[in-house]
């Protein structure tokens, strides 16, 4: 399993604000799937990366100032797991992460967290792009409600499926949780 890494992308408190950001979530259990992995990685001693968005928007429960900017709980850092700041939608823009990575011989990466069709999509984009072997994990990722620009209401489940559909194959694989695992502990015999 040499080579590949973790991106645990902004699972914060903030996200838990649901009327500011839809008023549904699809995949209530991502988080815990996330945590399930990232406890995978650390035992086999393989890299994760914690990436945290720094709104620029005052009023934004993921801005600095507000306890929303908080990595939640289940998946928080230990001491030696780096965690990466930034501003904008994508992991790559802004931040050491791309140079980190090549800098420690990555060349596979799976990401998981919030949300799918916004930072994780677009860092999952950026990851293909760049040529990383770039894994998905459809039950580790969550999104919200969004408003259409007629103002139709579309549905979060819906918002997801169609990001993961969006991913599938031009940048990435998508897999379910026990999938990824199955196939590691595979790799493993």
């Amino acid at each position: 399993m040499k080579g590949i890494a973790l991106l645990l992308i902004d699972i914060q408190e903030g996200f838990d604000d649901l009327n500011y950001w839809g008023g549904e979530r699809n995949n209530p259990q991502a988080e815990e799937n996330c945590k399930i992995l990232l406890e995978a990685f650390r035992k086999h001693h393989l890299p994760v990366f914690h990436i945290q968005h720094s709104s620029r928007n005052p009023d934004s429960p993921l801005h600095i100032c507000s306890k929303g900017f908080k990595i939640k709980n289940i998946v928080h850092p230990l001491v030696n797991e780096p965690v990466i700041e930034k501003e904008v939608n994508s992991a790559f823009i802004g931040t050491n992460l791309h140079g980190r990575l090549e800098k420690q011989g990555i060349t596979k990466l799976v990401i998981v967290g919030l949300t799918t069709d916004h930072c994780v999509s677009t860092t999952t984009r950026m990851a293909g792009n760049f040529g990383f072997d770039t894994l998905v994990i459809s039950d580790a990722t969550a999104t919200f409600n969004k408003i259409g620009i007629d103002g139709e209401k579309y549905d979060a489940d819906l918002i997801h499926k169609k990001a993961l559909a969006s991913l599938r194959g031009a940048f990435a694989e998508v897999l379910r949780t026990r999938e990824f695992l199955d196939g590691m502990d595979e790799k493993e015999k």
